[in-house]
């Protein structure tokens, strides 16, 4: 076993042998369930409204109101929340070492301060991209159980209909892109954690990033419109694509690049300043 794949495995059982690990995995087995019951009990109230003009001019046969329908509705819900809880994790990836004052333990070894820091940030990738798939297969899997099968809905500006023979792989490429997306968020948590010395502050600043960057992205003034473009929120919401039809390939490859520019550089930011530090504790 080469010396990288241990480090990263060691790193991962640090990781996920702490309590706070588990508090996204926990908040979102609260929520997913109370809000599929829920949308069951509400029985398709919501989607009869919103269609209600169109039920007018066409029929609609089958099952709309199906677990498609509300594992998407449940996507587009959470995904203002499910930042903070990546930044639980990846805030503490370093910032960690220092409240427990392991610092000095770890870089003692005869290990370099580069293979360590690409051991924990491998960690929070790692951690980030299961934590939304478990998010998916959770939502997805109770929402059919509960709700059945059948076409996805989707409200928008416009409804499109997609037939369920495209649905399933559909969701999985929604949150492979959402999984890059915040990959970016843990990235910029990784970079905050790298020069603070309480987990707190990572998911604070990183927060703030999030909403700074999301009002500039969303407010419809002109100052705004030459630079949002470059932000990363501004294609956080990539997932979405995947349920466009035609899916606009160039714009997720756009996208992509922009998503993965950003952890790039707050990557190589939090390294500079991890093999730079002055480890007092």
């Amino acid at each position: 076993m080469s010396t990288m794949v241990r480090l990263t495995y060691y790193e991962m059982l640090k990781t996920f042998l702490k309590k706070r690990t588990y508090l996204g995995f926990a908040v979102i087995l609260f929520i997913v369930p109370i809000y599929v019951i829920a949308m069951k009990l509400e029985g398709g109230r919501f989607l009869k409204m919103a269609t209600q003009s169109l039920q007018l001019d066409f029929i609609f046969t089958g099952n709309p109101f199906n677990g498609w329908f509300v594992a998407h509705m449940l996507m587009s819900s959470l995904w203002v929340q499910i930042p903070i809880l990546i930044s639980f994790v990846a805030g503490d990836e370093l910032a960690g070492e220092a409240t427990a004052g392991t610092y000095r333990l770890i870089l003692i070894r005869p290990v370099s301060r580069t293979r360590i820091f690409i051991a924990k940030y491998i960690t929070t990738v790692i951690y980030t991209v299961l934590f939304v798939f478990s998010l998916g297969l959770m939502s997805v899997g109770l929402a059919v159980a509960l709700l059945g099968n059948g076409d996805l809905i989707i409200l928008g500006r416009e409804i499109l209909v997609l037939p369920q023979s495209e649905v399933m792989w559909r969701f999985v490429l929604a949150y492979c892109f959402a999984s890059w997306g915040m990959i970016t968020v843990a990235s910029i948590a990784f970079f905050f954690s790298s020069f603070v010395e309480n987990a707190i502050g990572p998911i604070v600043g990183t927060m703030g990033v999030v909403i700074v960057f999301t009002l500039i992205t969303v407010l419809p003034v002109e100052l705004f419109s030459t630079i949002r473009e470059y932000l990363f929120t501004y294609h956080m919401n990539i997932w979405q694509k995947a349920f466009a039809d035609p899916i606009p390939w160039h714009d997720i490859l756009v996208s992509v690049a922009y998503l993965g520019a950003n952890s790039l550089v707050a990557m190589l930011a939090a390294w500079i300043i991890f093999t730079k530090k002055d480890i007092l504790s």
